[in-house]
C-alpha cells in the first residue's frame, strides 16, 4: 500500500462485542474511555475485553445477535492536531480554558498581527471618542449624546471580543476544547450580527417616533456628534476595506471575524451619514425628513447584515456545509451503498466546525468476514475527494448464530 497522506496506515482490530439487545442509553456509548454521559456515538464502539472470558449473558432475546468490530486508522502524529499536545502541565491547559483576556492581546499584538493591531487602533479612538461624549454629555445635560455615548462603548465591548476571538483562535488545542479555538471568531461573528440586527431595529423604532413625535422640535446639537463619529468609522471602514462587500465565501474562520468588524464600523458610518442628512433636510425643511433617514438606514443595515447572520448561525448550529453541495454527498452516498461487502449505510452527518473545515461522521454495516480495511480506504478517500478533511467511520457486522 503506498503512502498516500490521505489514507494513513492502517490497523485491523479486533475486539468481539455480541450484545443481545443493542442499548440506547449515553452509557453504552462512553465505554471504557470514561467520557461521561457523551451521546456522541463516535464513541459507540470502545474497545472491551471479549465477553467469551467472561461470565455468560442471559438473554431472552431472539437468536439474531450484532458482532461490531472496531477498526481504526493509526494517524500519524500531527497530522490530525498538529499543535496538540496533551503532555502539558494541566497547568497550562487550564489557563487557556481560563480565556486569559491581557495576555492573549498583548501576545497577539507582539506578533505582528497586522489585523489585530488595526483593530486595537480603531478600538482606542472610538474609546476615547465616546470617553469625551460621555463627559461633555453629563456637563452640558444633553440626553442625547450621553445615549450615543453609551451605544458607541457597548459597541467598543464587541469590538474588543472581536480583537479577543482573533488572539484566542492562534492558542492550540487542550484536554477541553480538543478542536481549537477556531469556533470563537465565527461566535465573535454571530455576536456581532445580533447586535447589528439588533440596531437596525432600534433605529426603525426611532423612525416611528420620530414620525408621531412634533419634528419641530427636533435638535440639531447631534450633527457634530455625528460628524466625528463618521470619521472615526471611516477610518475603521479604510483598515478592513477587504471586507467590505455584503456577501463573501468565508474560507476561514478569520474571515467571518474581520467580515463582521468591518460590517459594524460600517453600519456606524451609515448611522451616523443618516443622522447628517436628516439634520441637512430638517434644516431645508423637508418634511419627515428623519423618518425617511432614518428607515433607509434602518433598512440597508438589515440588508448588509443578514447574510453573515445566517453564515454563522449555520456553523454554529451544524447545519450541512454549503461548501459541498447536497448532491455531490447524495452521490457518496450512493457510492458507498453500492459495493458488493456493504449491506447498510446510516447515520451519515456532515457539518462545518469552522468555514474550510467539514467534519463528518457515518456508520456503515457489512457482511460478516470482511476484511473492513479497504473499505476504510475506500470511503474516507472518497470523501476527502469531496472536501472532508475529518471522517469518522463505524464498523458494523451482522452474523446469525
Amino acid at each position: 500500500m503506498d503512502n498516500d497522506s490521505r489514507f494513513p496506515q492502517t490497523k485491523y482490530q479486533n475486539s468481539a462485542f455480541e450484545y443481545s439487545k443493542v442499548a440506547d442509553s449515553p452509557r453504552s456509548y462512553t465505554g471504557d474511555f470514561s467520557f461521561g454521559e457523551s451521546t456522541d456515538r463516535r464513541f459507540a464502539y470502545s474497545r472491551q475485553a471479549s465477553l467469551h472470558q467472561s461470565a455468560p449473558v442471559k438473554s431472552h432475546m431472539p437468536q439474531h445477535q450484532l458482532t461490531r468490530s472496531l477498526s481504526s486508522i493509526d494517524i500519524p502524529p500531527g497530522s490530525y492536531f498538529p499543535d496538540y499536545r496533551f503532555s502539558n502541565s494541566k497547568e497550562k491547559s487550564d489557563g487557556v480554558s481560563a480565556f486569559s483576556f491581557v495576555p492573549l492581546i498583548l501576545g497577539g499584538l507582539r506578533s505582528g498581527n497586522k489585523q489585530m493591531r488595526r483593530l486595537f487602533v480603531l478600538i482606542s479612538l472610538n474609546v476615547a471618542y465616546s470617553t469625551t461624549e460621555l463627559f461633555l454629555g453629563l456637563f452640558s445635560g444633553r440626553i442625547g449624546l450621553v445615549s450615543d455615548a453609551f451605544h458607541l462603548t457597548f459597541g467598543c465591548g464587541l469590538l474588543s471580543f472581536s480583537l479577543f476571538a482573533m488572539a484566542a483562535s492562534r492558542q492550540n488545542p487542550d484536554r477541553t476544547y480538543t478542536y481549537g479555538y477556531k469556533r470563537v471568531e465565527v461566535l465573535s461573528a454571530f455576536t456581532n450580527a445580533l447586535f447589528l440586527l439588533f440596531m437596525s431595529f432600534s433605529l426603525a423604532v426611532e423612525a416611528l417616533h420620530a414620525f408621531i413625535q412634533d419634528e419641530s422640535e427636533h435638535k440639531h446639537y447631534l450633527v457634530i456628534s455625528a460628524v466625528a463619529n463618521l470619521l472615526v468609522n471611516l477610518i475603521g471602514v479604510w483598515f478592513f476595506r477587504n471586507y467590505a462587500r455584503i456577501s463573501i465565501a468565508y474560507r476561514k474562520a478569520e474571515d467571518m471575524n474581520y467580515h463582521s468588524v468591518c460590517l459594524h464600523v460600517l453600519a456606524d458610518s451609515i448611522r451616523s451619514a443618516g443622522l447628517i442628512l436628516a439634520s441637512w433636510m430638517l434644516s431645508l425643511g423637508v418634511a419627515n425628513a428623519e423618518v425617511l433617514c432614518l428607515g433607509l438606514v434602518s433598512v440597508t443595515v438589515f440588508m448588509l447584515v443578514m447574510p453573515l447572520f445566517k453564515a454563522t448561525g449555520g456553523v454554529l448550529l451544524q447545519v450541512a456545509p454549503p461548501s459541498i453541495p447536497p448532491s455531490a454527498l447524495s452521490k457518496c452516498w450512493r457510492q458507498v451503498s453500492s459495493r458488493e461487502d456493504i449491506t447498510e449505510v446510516s447515520e451519515a452527518r456532515f457539518w462545518e466546525l469552522v468555514p474550510g473545515h467539514v467534519i463528518g461522521s457515518i456508520s456503515l454495516q457489512v457482511k460478516e468476514g470482511v476484511d473492513d480495511r479497504p473499505i476504510l480506504q475506500y470511503v474516507h478517500g472518497l470523501y476527502h475527494d469531496l472536501g472532508v478533511q475529518d471522517l469518522t467511520v463505524q464498523i458494523e457486522c451482522t452474523c446469525h448464530q
